[in-house]
């Protein structure tokens, strides 16, 4: 059976842990060189000497233990993160400590695979004293991405250990994908599809939508009397929205593992196309895979679509899974009109072996639109 830690010594382990350093590793080999030295001869000069030198070893460990103890950590990062995007992360650090001062500290953030973003030093950091600290998180991966504490390192005093003291300070972020520029091809084909027609629906407009019979509960101002003294009956006039533009954007989420790659572009691709759209007037519906939005604008829809793009996953081509990535004939179940905008990362017709995803609007593919990617 493999041995395995008893629970204090792996908490031990875990939040504290020492590293010599190379002048550690000299004074170390100078120490025991003395030591050999003063059992050889018995001189007391030697065994003065090696005393002093092992009292520095022992004085060393417990001032960097004091320099890490009793220090109080806050972390402020966006939740919303986008893919190969710095962003700035500040880090409030306290000492608690009510005489003694920390010094030479070293602090760097650790997700949960355990990969260390860049060091912030501090010099000293008085009794009651605090500190703001700002430095560049960089995601590399889509998704959910935790990062699990702050790990802070001190070679105080004499530089010949690494102290290190692990704060557990759990934040999950969402890592949205990579916004890229839209290729002009593929605003060609969005303005050949009606990028600029409007769709007629009821809303709030100066022009007559429809003509019905009053209902508890509707505005008396909309009664519409003309009509109300010809038929005895109480007539609403509903009017009909500014003028509107729909797009339907689709992300099929079938797609094989050698495709792994193609299907982060459609991601990428799929999220610029809502921010483009978005910024353009655009009331969008996001379907990836079997998950849909409802039709909305403005920056927390947009906010809410990127999200739904940073945690999709891709799923292995299965006769069910396909047939939920599948656009329903004749769009029976949209609320009204609007662009439809395919992103394939993979399709099984013979030609899913492109490395760049295909682009369709409303059925017609874009060619090249997805290279721009």
């Amino acid at each position: 059976m493999p041995f395995q830690l008893p629970p204090f010594a792996h908490r031990v382990f875990r939040y504290r842990s020492t590293r010599i350093t190379s002048e550690g590793l000299q004074f170390l080999i100078f120490t025991l060189a003395i030591g050999i030295a003063a059992i050889n001869t018995g001189n007391n000069l030697f065994y003065l000497l090696l005393s002093m030198m092992l009292s520095l070893i022992l004085v060393s460990g417990i001032a960097a233990e004091y320099c890490l103890r009793r220090l109080e950590l806050r972390r402020h990062v966006p939740d919303l993160l986008f893919l190969n995007t710095p962003v700035t992360s500040v880090l409030a650090i306290k000492n608690l400590k009510p005489r003694l001062t920390s010094f030479s500290l070293t602090l760097c953030d650790v997700s949960a695979d355990q990969t260390i973003f860049p060091n912030v030093e501090i010099h000293s950091l008085p009794p009651g004293a605090s500190r703001l600290l700002s430095y560049p998180l960089t995601p590399t991966r889509r998704g959910r991405w935790r990062l699990s504490g702050i790990r802070i390192s001190t070679e105080f005093p004499f530089g010949l250990f690494t102290k290190r003291a692990f704060y557990p300070m759990e934040d999950t972020l969402v890592v949205c994908p990579e916004i890229r520029p839209i290729y002009e091809g593929l605003l060609r084909g969005l303005f050949a599809a009606g990028y600029e027609q409007t769709v007629h629906r009821r809303g709030h407009g100066s022009d007559l939508y429809n003509l019905r019979l009053y209902q508890a509960g509707d505005d008396s101002r909309s009664i519409h009397w003309p009509t109300t003294a010809r038929t005895s009956q109480l007539t609403i006039r509903e009017t009909e929205a500014e003028a509107q533009r729909r797009a339907i954007i689709h992300v099929p989420t079938s797609v094989p593992a050698s495709h792994d790659a193609p299907f982060e572009r459609a991601v990428s691709l799929a999220a610029s196309l809502v921010q483009h759209l978005i910024h353009h007037g655009y009331s969008i519906q996001l379907r990836v895979g079997s998950d849909r939005s409802s039709f909305g604008q403005g920056e927390a829809h947009r906010l809410e679509l990127l999200r739904m793009l940073a945690l999709c996953q891709r799923d292995a081509p299965r006769e069910e899974s396909m047939r939920q990535d599948e656009w329903p004939d004749g769009h029976s179940d949209l609320e009204g009109d609007g662009t439809a905008i395919v992103v394939q990362a993979w399709c099984d017709s013979g030609d899913g072996k492109t490395e760049f995803p295909r682009v369709l609007i409303d059925g017609e593919l874009i060619p090249g639109a997805a290279h721009a990617t």
